[in-house]
């Protein structure tokens, strides 16, 4: 009897056993079901394809990359024809990110391309049924931040040392473009900045937004720029110091944006090619060959040839008063006749003419006499409306607390 009550036990706890381990299995499956989530990419369930991410080789171009995913030539050449006036895919660039989305079969033909401009832009070109183009931007998140420091050798390393975008040195450069002389950055110069950080997918940068405020100590002096829309027609927001003066000026410091100084303007200078004194009537920037050459102010080009020493040249006369020559270009963009805006690209740097290496020689004309331009007292932009002064002078009151307490 004892052991009919226990083979009956037994067996009920083996079903207990056994239930349990069907229960444990079934929500461990619950679970794996429950974590696996599809995922997606530009609308895309990349579960139902095969999922290729590259980036574009030199020499490569579209159709050598469809032609790699199994896609025939009379088909890439419709595909582009289709798309040609959306998406122009002979200008797609070596160094761009993109991915393939291609069939789960034998075939692995591609169904997609996506083209990466950047973080935020990209190109989807859909060629599984019809053939569509679809522009996608990746949602933005903007942050407003502060960030400040010493110049020990230039803004832009000084900024590399403090973790900010590299961009911002060349929007800083901008901003001051009229008032500090970036090449002539002294040792203990500091600066601050209050601008806007870009993120995507909540932490991973994506280059910076407008610059709100800004502060400069050089040669012992404050520059103060805070951002502000004075036309209310147009809305464009520009740069003001803090006596409500516009921090445009007429002329840029210099026609190119990063470089230095490599001769100056000197009367009396020993030209090395020349064996002999002879007056250095220019200011020479030197940069690698292909450097953009700016216009430094707006005007009507009036020479645009190739001479002598001078090698491919433009001259932009801006005014009765002041003209501006740029000299030893590689290529001239601009011809006689045309105008052009200030910071308006019109060639770039080269070596043509008598010249040991790649610069632009940059020449200020002043009534008919080349002078140094670093040492002209040039004009500046027109200040705040007197109407819109007391409303600018609120304005920027808290913004300027808010620099002033930065350490």
């Amino acid at each position: 009897m004892k052991s009919t009550i226990y083979t009956f036990l037994f067996l009920l706890l083996c079903i207990a056993c056994k239930n349990n381990q069907t229960k444990i299995q079934e929500e461990s499956t619950a679970n794996k079901t429950e974590i696996k989530q599809p995922i997606y990419k530009f609308g895309y369930n990349l579960d139902d394809y095969i999922h290729i991410q590259d980036t574009i080789e030199r020499g490569e171009s579209f159709g050598v990359i469809l032609d790699r995913h199994h896609l025939w030539n009379p088909e890439i050449y419709k595909i582009s024809n289709t798309i040609k006036d959306s998406f122009d895919v002979r200008r797609i660039r070596a160094g761009k990110p993109y991915t393939v989305l291609a069939k789960k079969d034998s075939t692995e033909k591609a169904q997609v391309f996506i083209y990466q401009h950047d973080k935020i832009h990209f190109t989807v070109v859909d060629f599984r049924d019809s053939i569509f183009v679809k522009k996608v931007e990746k949602e933005v998140k903007t942050v407003v931040k502060e960030t400040s420091g010493v110049i020990t050798s230039s803004l832009s390393q000084s900024l590399d040392k403090k973790g900010a975008h590299p961009s911002l040195a060349n929007e800083l450069s901008e901003i001051y473009a009229w008032t500090i002389d970036f090449f002539r950055l002294q040792k203990n110069d500091s600066f601050k900045v209050i601008y806007e950080q870009k993120y995507i997918d909540d932490t991973i940068p994506a280059g910076i937004g407008r610059i709100k405020a800004a502060y400069f100590k050089h040669a012992k002096r404050p520059f103060y720029a805070f951002e502000f829309v004075a036309d209310s027609v147009h809305m464009i927001p520009e740069y003001f110091d803090d006596n409500a003066q516009h921090l445009r000026r007429a002329f840029l410091k210099a026609p190119l944006k990063f470089s230095r100084i490599s001769s100056r303007f000197n009367l009396r200078r020993k030209i090395a090619l020349y064996g002999r004194v002879k007056p250095h009537l220019g200011t020479d920037f030197a940069a690698p060959v292909g450097t953009p050459i700016m216009s430094t102010a707006n005007g009507k080009v009036i020479e645009s040839r190739k001479r002598g020493g001078n090698g491919n040249y433009v001259k932009v006369r801006h005014n009765a008063t002041y003209s501006t020559q740029y000299l030893h270009m590689k290529r001239r963009k601009v011809n006689v006749g045309d105008y052009v805006k200030q910071g308006d690209v019109i060639g770039w740097v080269g070596m043509t003419g008598n010249t040991s290496g790649p610069h632009v020689c940059y020449r200020f004309w002043k009534n008919g006499r080349q002078v140094d331009p670093l040492k002209q007292k040039l004009p500046e932009a027109e200040e705040i409306p007197a109407k819109i002064k007391p409303k600018y002078l609120t304005f920027i009151t808290p913004i300027k607390e808010q620099l002033d307490a930065i350490n």
